[in-house]
């Protein structure tokens, strides 16, 4: 969150979710507005509505994301606006249903578009906008093919993008949830680096802005995959690691994870922040709050308690003395 945060300007709360813009967003504008690389329009305005309605639909697709995730008990609270899109800051309770949900309900609301926006262009056709009003016809065209991309675009079953989680979310009820997220992770990587190949030796045989944001978008897609890849063999690690078996976490009950998976930001020493009560051993820098792995609610060291014992574990009381 916060390298998208970096450089964004705050535009509205709706919600109780930030809107925020990057400012790239507005070279990408200046790009699609006053060149020609993207269509012809008998004027500039038009390209800018056109721009502008794209961003729109990315809010409200950002929107079902955000909506969708506290639904089933999850937090939302930000939705970054940048070239490449939108991005939800959206963590859902981390079970597979809640996940597919919350990742599935951005699309169904570009499918919800569908309708709304052919009988739009339906409409500028049966009452001449098309040749009596060409901007405004091409204008509502645009509009509906850009929803159209955006929903088959979103829905490639490539990691990042929507399709890519939602494999990730069915593939977790059947193998779990490291193992689908390194599935999917190797799959966008391979896709993300062969594709960024192709743009590359196409940008240089064909230069042009449009194939240079397709290759950001695939190196995009690449470094976010790698992330997952990294990701995923880190929740392999803390799936088969011990557990702090006699704590719980005051949220969910699940016993903590237990060894040197911390790393203090001070002396960058790892070390186990249950053993040692929230301070570095090394260089005693403070760190009075972790997350629970299992539910990912923030939880003060000190606030996880004793984990009660299954009935039938306490010993049995002393046997009575006999009658003297």
């Amino acid at each position: 969150m916060q390298i998208f945060r970096f450089g964004s300007l705050r535009l509205f709360r709706l919600a109780g979710i930030d809107v925020w813009l990057h400012f790239s967003w507005f070279i990408a504008a200046y790009v699609v507005v006053f060149t020609n690389a993207f269509g012809e329009h008998s004027s500039p305005a038009w390209k800018l509505a056109e721009f502008l309605a794209l961003f729109g639909i990315v809010l409200m697709h950002e929107f079902g994301h955000a909506l969708a995730c506290r639904s089933v008990g999850g937090t939302a609270e930000n939705i970054v606006l940048w070239p490449l899109g939108g991005v939800a800051f959206v963590q859902p309770p981390q079970r597979p249903g809640p996940v597919l949900w919350s990742i599935a309900a951005g699309p169904l609301v570009n499918l919800a578009l569908l309708p709304v926006l052919g009988g739009l262009l339906a409409l500028a056709y049966h009452v001449g906008w098309r040749e009596g009003a060409p901007d405004l016809y091409q204008f509502c065209f645009n509009l509906f093919v850009m929803n159209l991309t955006l929903l088959v675009f979103n829905l490639l079953p490539i990691f990042p993008l929507d399709g890519g989680q939602i494999l990730q979310a069915l593939l977790w009820f059947v193998i779990g949830r490291a193992e689908s997220l390194m599935a999917v992770s190797i799959l966008g990587l391979i896709a993300g680096l062969g594709a960024l190949g192709l743009l590359l030796l196409a940008a240089l045989l064909l230069p042009g802005p449009g194939l240079f944001m397709m290759a950001v978008l695939a190196a995009f897609v690449a470094l976010r995959s790698w992330s997952g890849f990294r990701q995923a063999r880190l929740l392999m690690e803390l799936l088969h690691a011990p557990r702090h078996q006699e704590l719980a976490c005051p949220s969910c009950g699940a016993p903590p994870v237990q060894g040197e998976f911390w790393s203090c930001d001070e002396c960058r020493q790892p070390f186990d922040v249950f053993e040692s009560g929230g301070a570095c051993p090394n260089c005693g820098a403070e760190f009075p709050e972790t997350q629970c792995l299992d539910c990912r609610q923030q939880h003060a060291v000190q606030a996880w308690r004793p984990r009660p014992k299954p009935a039938g574990s306490y010993p049995p009381p002393p046997a009575a003395s006999p009658p003297a």
